[in-house]
């Protein structure tokens, strides 16, 4: 083997340099070098500009050329266009400075300025911002590249956690790259690609875990590897050395909410932003200022020292960022430089927001490139590899993209367009590993033209077809590396001959011809249990999970209570969260979305639920007991002033879209679901086919638990109606008293003095009560007056008045003249308030209780200028959501009963539609729930918190008209005046599905009329 002139050091592969100790990321070798033997003596010169070299968060490394004098964003800039990253400021470059420490390339600053040889040096694609809550990455490609961040940081020993975690990230991270579990191809990756430090003691661990997650998309690991990896205490932590003034050992960092203090790994100290005045920095010395409320006068500054200025300054920079990013609303304006003298840094945060970005990824959601990835069966089909990254024939990542594919975290999603080409010119035979060899080391010794990746396309007004729109077939496993299942399309280099890679040539799978999802109805009922459990579930983690934690955080409830209250919940949520992930598998099964091999007839779904609900039985003491929660858990609130903060804070949460003690029903609830979709199941199936008997058996399990829990659900809701109106009005105690009934609440107008007034209304067994909604610091309503029913009496009074829908109420004390806002509504109205008087005048015991003020408000006493005075009862005031029935029935001028309260109970659904505003030209797919007259809009189904909502009480339902020029299949038409959503459902059924219960809150109000104020609908967003 002959000598090569000069000496070099062969560069570690990016698999060996992720786990290498130190490692300065800069080259030894000369401009011009390259590890290819023909290529040390070629030519340096790429014009008289820099060529950078960035790794990806994949471990795959592109080449930038950029000018000389360019700044760091112009860098930025770049690697973010070639990879169309969209929510680009989550991410930053970084590179080893001369101290062997990771810096962040500042991007005001040159890049030759900040870098001593860039040419030499490697800079790496990197998570900067790491936000508390992975469900605020709007983008799946995004949380994508998080997912890798956490790879990365497990191996690199960053994200510090127990084995066991360790396995559980790892067995997503394999669910992720390979699919389903398959013993062999586990073995093989887990062989190949290391995971962890300690991998070799937990691969057992991580096989076992991995096998839970059979029909888990590339989307839902990912998501999962951020939602346990957010919880670690660990997560996004980046140590910074230092010392306290005792010089103790410690370690600083800098994370959403302010500056932690770790000694070791274990965190002590957390200083919010809040309690922080100032930050800075004198010589090693770093200098935290706090309120003096924090520490008292005395001590209101903190000293750490550091190793040296550099690193104060680089610590100091990147709190700087991580304040400005998390806390402000806008970008920061540069620090204007002094002519003479200056005084202090001049650095500021140079990009957008966190507030900022997402309100933009929302604005441009419709321009977004969609982004889907498709798991295949690991196999080692038609890839080839650099020789010097991986051993001949070993098996690669087999995550692969669609529309369009994914080569790394850097390439752009939008580059490749992949052609079907005849199956006979894709085949590449093995026969010859020398000339393939000799392939890969032109490739290598190419020099790097990748283009710029276009704008991305818009997005044409239908669905992009998922992965489970398509047949995937694994090829057989005896079958010859280098030869394509005849069942997909082999794209054998995604690079052409304009556009070499420098580092991997990738094997891509393209499936030839698509297949859709099972056409029978059963298939459409079974995945409505599907997707209404996901939600479901999400709304019992909303106790379980979120509710403890607020008052484990503030120690605001008693041990009993909690025990009362989390004793009976958690069995509930745990059985759920099993039945759910078998549903899940079903599904998966039935869709042919699985590769798991599993032999026997899948497309049915009865033995799941009779074996469930059979097992749910023995779960009817715990639902029993729900009364005692509730009634517990309200007088708690009423008794202790912290508890009831505490529980008001929570409700004002985004992840808590309605009124907290609604969630604790939804046990109950659900088993009316679960009655329902087997009815409809039962009634499609005949009585031969061979899912029916397991329907009809599993029906009459649920049905027997609901019969026992009907009474019992009936008087619970009644009671959460009766606490949530509570709250929500003031100047009114004691309304949950024994006996009471609410009946029907909604807006009518009240003649006074100044004319018809707009007013709340109250039915209950006993008493009317109108509000008014004052110029208050809330959003509650003002009690202004109360009626027994005891002696009342109703007439219609339109000709006496000269009112349309107008009536008069005759009660003992008063008589108040009301208008409705259509015939309708008023003839609700009638019948209810005299179906409650006859109630009342039956009813043996007259009810003592005297409610709010002291004596009637009269009709010379009420007037605007007392609804905008009220302004007594602070103390019970706070902020409530402005999209509560109340609320809406407000702003809808219309009315809602306990009957409709309860017919939409029964009627709650959730799934994915497709949503186009009326002038728009694409169509947005967003996980839709609806419950409580409202659609709540969700990225996709894992995300805590909706978007957006919109209360559908005064809208109409329809399917489009020629002159909407909608030619699509399955949409229907949602309309309130001049406000127009059109949404499309994946099948008929589901189609049929969502017209049902949409009328069912829609039509239970009359609409449009003269005394209806203009004014469009609310659609509430989510902050």
């Amino acid at each position: 083997m002959g000598d090569i002139e000069g000496s070099y050091r062969v560069l570690q592969t990016p698999g060996t340099r992720l786990g290498a100790q130190f490692n300065a990321g800069i080259s030894t070798l000369e401009p011009g070098q390259s590890l290819s033997g023909n290529m040390i003596g070629g030519s340096k010169s790429h014009g008289r500009g820099l060529q950078i070299r960035v790794e990806g968060l994949d471990d795959s490394q592109e080449f930038f050329d950029i000018d000389p004098k360019a700044f760091g964003q112009g860098l930025l800039s770049e690697v973010f266009l070639r990879g169309n990253l969209i929510e680009s400021d989550y991410f930053g470059l970084e590179f080893q400075n001369m101290q062997m420490n990771w810096v962040w390339l500042e991007a005001t600053k040159p890049v030759a300025k900040q870098v001593r040889r860039p040419a030499n040096t490697l800079f790496r694609l990197s998570v900067k911002f790491f936000p508390p809550d992975p469900g605020q990455l709007q983008e799946e490609y995004t949380r994508y590249l998080f997912s890798l961040q956490m790879k990365r940081d497990l191996m690199e020993g960053r994200l510090i956690c127990t084995e066991n975690t360790g396995a559980l990230l790892a067995s997503h991270l394999v669910q992720s790259e390979i699919g389903d579990y398959d013993d062999v191809a586990d073995r093989d990756f887990l062989r190949m690609n290391k995971l962890l430090p300690y991998q070799e003691r937990v691969q057992e661990k991580i096989m076992e875990l991995h096998r839970r997650h059979l029909g888990q998309t590339p989307a839902e690991s990912d998501f999962q590897i951020l939602e346990i990896a957010r919880k670690l205490e660990m997560y996004g932590v980046r140590f910074h050395p230092a010392a306290d003034r005792e010089g103790t050992k410690i370690n600083l960092a800098v994370s959403h909410m302010g500056l932690q203090v770790f000694q070791g790994n274990t965190k002590i100290n957390t200083f919010n932003w809040s309690k922080i005045r100032k930050l800075s920095f004198k010589r090693k010395r770093f200098l935290i200022k706090l309120h003096p409320e924090v520490h008292g006068p005395h001590q209101d500054t903190l000293e750490f020292m550091m190793a040296s200025r550099d690193q104060c300054k680089i610590f100091w920079k990147i709190c700087v960022e991580y304040h400005s990013f998390f806390r402000l609303f806008d970008q920061p304006q540069p620090k204007s430089k002094a002519i003479i003298f200056t005084r202090g840094s001049s650095f500021r945060y140079s990009g957008r927001t966190q507030k900022q970005l997402v309100e933009y990824v929302r604005e441009n959601g419709a321009k977004r490139t969609p982004y889907q990835r498709y798991v295949f069966p690991y196999t080692a089909c038609c890839l080839s590899f650099n020789d010097s990254l991986r051993a001949p024939g070993s098996p690669s990542s087999a995550t692969v993209s669609f529309y369009p594919a994914h080569i790394s975290s850097i390439l752009p999603r939008t580059e490749l367009q992949l052609q079907p080409q005849p199956l006979s010119t894709l085949s590449r035979s093995s026969a010859h590993p020398q000339q393939h060899h000799q392939q890969q080391q032109q490739q290598l010794q190419s020099p790097l033209q990748v283009a710029r990746p276009p704008s991305p396309p818009k997005e044409e007004p239908v669905k992009a077809a998922s992965p489970s729109h398509y047949a995937f077939q694994g090829a057989p496993s005896n079958q010859a590396a280098g030869h394509c299942s005849p069942l997909f399309v082999c794209v054998e280099s995604v690079t052409s001959q304009s556009q070499p890679s420098k580092n991997v040539s990738f094997g891509t799978f393209v499936p030839l011809l698509p297949q859709r999802y099972p056409t029978d109805k059963a298939y459409f009922i079974a995945k409505e249990i599907l997707t209404t459990e996901r939600t479901y579930l999400k709304d019992l983690e909303v106790i379980t999970v979120w509710f403890r934690s607020a008052v484990i955080k503030e120690n605001a409830m008693p041990e009993g209570l909690m025990t009362l209250l989390f004793s009976n919940i958690d069995p509930i949520y745990e059985f759920h969260r099993g039945f759910l992930k078998e549903l899940d598998q079903r599904l998966a099964l039935w869709e042919g979305r699985s590769n798991a091999h599993a032999k026997g007839d899948y497309q049915r779904i009865g033995d799941v639920m009779m074996r469930n609900m059979c097992a749910l039985k023995e779960f009817t003491s715990y639902l029993q007991k729900h009364d005692e929660v509730l009634t517990e858990l309200e007088k708690a609130t009423k008794r202790l002033k912290k508890l009831e903060t505490v529980y008001k804070e929570f409700e004002l949460q985004k992840v808590c879209y309605l009124p907290l003690n609604t969630f604790l029903l939804k046990p109950i609830q659900r088993l009316m679901h679960y009655k329902l979709i087997l009815e409809r199941l039962c009634k499609h199936y005949s009585p031969t086919h061979r899912d029916h008997d397991d329907c009809k058996e599993a029906l009459k399990e649920v049905a027997e638990i609901a019969t026992q829990l009907q009474s019992s659900l009936i008087r619970l809701e009644n009671f959460q109606k009766l606490t949530e109106l509570q709250r929500d009005l003031i100047g009114i105690e004691n309304l949950t008293a024994p006996g009471r009934e609410f009946i029907r609440e909604g807006c009518l107008y009240k003649l006074t003095k100044k004319g018809l007034q707009q007013r709340m209304f109250f039915l209950f067994s006993d008493m009317l009560l109108y509000t008014s909604k004052g110029v208050t610091a809330t959003n509650q309503f003002k009690v202004h007056g109360q009626l027994p029913l005891h002696g009342m009496i109703v007439e219609e009074s339109e000709n006496e008045w000269s009112v349309p829908h107008c009536f008069t109420i005759y009660s003992a004390q008063r008589t108040i003249v009301v208008a409705a806002s259509s015939k309708v509504e008023m003839g609700k109205w009638i019948e209810d308030l005299n179906i409650a008087i006859d109630m009342a005048k039956k009813s043996q015991e007259k009810s003592s209780i005297f409610l709010g003020s002291s004596d009637e408000v009269s009709l010379e006493q009420e007037s605007e200028d007392d609804m905008n005075s009220s302004r007594t009862s602070l103390d019970k005031q706070t902020h409530h959501r402005a999209n509560t029935t109340m609320h809406v029935c407000w702003h809808r001028n219309t009315s809602v009963s306990m009957s409709d309260h309860s017919l939409a109970v029964e009627n709650q659904l959730s799934g994915y539609l497709l949503r186009k505003f009326k002038n728009s030209n694409g169509w947005q797919k967003l996980w839709v729930v609806f419950t409580n007259f409202c659609l709540f809009f969700y990225k996709t189904h894992q995300d805590d918190f909706p978007l957006a909502s919109l209360p559908l009480l005064g809208y109409t339902v329809s399917t489009p008209e020629e002159s909407d020029s909608i030619h699509k299949e399955y949409v229907f038409k949602l309309q309130f005046k001049s406000h127009v959503y059109f949404f499309r459902a994946e099948s008929e059924y589901t189609f049929e599905r969502w017209m049902e219960v949409i009328k069912s809150a829609a039509s239970t109000t009359g609409r449009m009329s003269l005394l209806i104020p203009k004014g469009g609908p609310m659609e509430i967003n989510g902050n």
